[in-house]
């Protein structure tokens, strides 16, 4: 397919759509940490009308176009970064955040959240931002006027949490109980 005949942000979300989402209905198998074949993705891609001249060039493309980062690909398998919400946990290999990450939300759930914390909810993981302004777009998904939250990693991870590198912006952890949080805007 000609680079310039394909919308890749729609793209981006089929295959998002596939690899965090619903596997199964493209009849994809996932490994331990997300990871599938190519041609199986590309295979099951075919079977739609509309991406049947998709090929391994386009997805490197639509990878290196995204802003968001959500897909990798290495020795002719890809997988999506982070936001699964398939019933498998996904591995993901500990890593050592910056001292402050952040989190945007809704003003409806603080108070939710200072009785039980951070927790993944539909997804996979909870997560975080290295800075301000990420957590601010994320948390206008929910609420025009988001409220942020801090993060003390250093203190939650001297007490056992740990976090996941998701990308260059995006951090992961299991949960983060609500005294490492700080609201930093209401």
């Amino acid at each position: 397919m000609k680079f310039e005949d394909i919308d890749y942000k729609k793209i981006s979300k089929e295959v998002s759509y596939a690899l965090r989402h619903a596997p199964w209905e493209y009849e994809l198998e996932l490994d331990e940490n997300g990871w599938v074949s190519v041609n199986q993705l590309l295979q099951a891609l075919h079977q739609s009308n509309e991406w049947q001249s998709v090929e391994d060039e386009d997805l490197k493309v639509m990878i290196e176009k995204s802003e968001k980062k959500r897909h990798e690909i290495k020795e002719n398998n890809i997988r999506a970064l982070y936001g699964h919400s398939i019933p498998m946990k996904i591995k993901k290999e500990e890593a050592v955040p910056p001292k402050f990450l952040y989190h945007g939300t809704a003003h409806s759930s603080l108070t939710e959240i200072k009785k039980q914390g951070l927790s993944s909810m539909s997804r996979q993981y909870v997560h975080l931002s290295e800075d301000i302004q990420t957590a601010n777009s994320v948390g206008k998904r929910k609420d025009k006027n988001p409220i942020i939250l801090k993060v003390n990693t250093e203190e939650a991870s001297a007490k056992g949490i740990k976090f996941y590198l998701g990308n260059e912006k995006v951090w992961l952890a299991d949960y983060i109980p609500s005294e490492f949080l700080e609201v930093l805007r209401k």
